[in-house]
């Protein structure tokens, strides 16, 4: 497919009676960033473990970078995973560990050699390049196994919950690394962090019993016109003086983000006409930090979730 890096067509998983995979057809965009959003159970791993190979499937087909499913002798060094659950071996050290899988990424010595170091620098562990693995933090072995994706810069990269167990320097770090990443190489990542995703992501996609409910770009998604979202100190109490200031509109609060959401009508005119109306009748119950207007990535899934 022109313009496709990884599509999935018709994946079915079944254990059991169980489908863990029920039809689940994506295609990725070369180039992309794309973010899985679902809840526990949704698929997300299963579809990532089926594309690396690493699971048979019970019916549908792969077609990696246009050359069918995985086959470490056509995908060597072209494709990455980053699993869930994985470990490395907790004698080895990090220099070592990224300079055989490069080399097994068909780098040649030097170039194996040159890409560790550069990757290790890239996740800040340059100065445990030669301490154990079993010396190491589980946020250190999550950037070691981090390093190890990028060797030799692959075109395909999988992450399953990339940033989990990060410390908050660390995690921004990485973030920083993975934007860089950005229109270079085609990477897919799973996360139940939705302002990761947002922050990361070009395209996503909503996975729901082990399909996809919904893709498009991240833009697309959280486009709206007709909303406006108030960072605020407190929820406010006069709502009947809310519902006066625009009448052509409902009002929702999200406890989780300390926010509120304006949904208006055509009557209410446009987001400007909104805020001149709103503005102050919220200043004069609480403090406003901040005003945006459509959806966070967070407001358009739980908006489309059934549950």
């Amino acid at each position: 497919m022109i313009g496709v890096a990884l599509a999935t067509r018709d994946l079915v998983k079944r254990y059991g009676r169980r489908r863990a995979l029920d039809g689940f057809t994506l295609a990725v965009p070369r180039g992309a960033t794309m973010g899985l959003v679902g809840a526990n159970g949704a698929g997300k791993t299963t579809w990532m473990m089926s594309v690396a190979g690493f699971l048979r499937l019970s019916s549908g087909t792969v077609d990696l970078l246009g050359r069918g499913p995985f086959d470490a002798a056509v995908h060597s060094g072209r494709f990455t995973i980053l699993p869930q659950d994985s470990d490395l071996p907790l004698e080895a050290r990090p220099g070592d560990l990224l300079y055989r899988y490069a080399r097994m990424q068909g780098l040649s010595s030097e170039a194996a050699r040159r890409s560790a170091a550069e990757m290790l620098a890239a996740v800040n562990l340059a100065d445990r390049a030669r301490s154990s693995v079993r010396s190491l933090s589980h946020g250190m072995r999550m950037r070691v196994r981090l390093a190890q994706c990028f060797l030799g810069s692959p075109e395909v990269v999988l992450l399953d919950e990339p940033l989990n167990g990060l410390d908050p320097m660390e995690a921004d770090r990485i973030r920083r690394f993975l934007l860089g990443r950005r229109g270079r190489q085609t990477i897919v990542i799973s996360s139940h962090n939705l302002h990761d995703v947002e922050t990361l992501c070009t395209h996503v996609a909503f996975v729901e019993k082990g399909r996809v409910a919904r893709t498009s770009t991240l833009e697309a998604i959280t486009r709206a016109t007709n909303r406006v979202t108030y960072v605020l100190a407190a929820e406010p109490t006069d709502k009947a003086a809310l519902a006066a200031a625009v009448q052509d509109a409902t009002f929702t609060w999200m406890d989780a983000t300390q926010s509120l959401v304006c949904t208006f009508g055509e009557s209410a005119g446009n987001v400007a006409a909104v805020n001149r109306s709103l503005l102050p009748v919220l200043l004069a119950q609480t403090d406003v930090f901040s005003v945006s207007s459509g959806l966070s990535l967070e407001q358009a899934y739980l908006n489309h979730s059934p549950s």
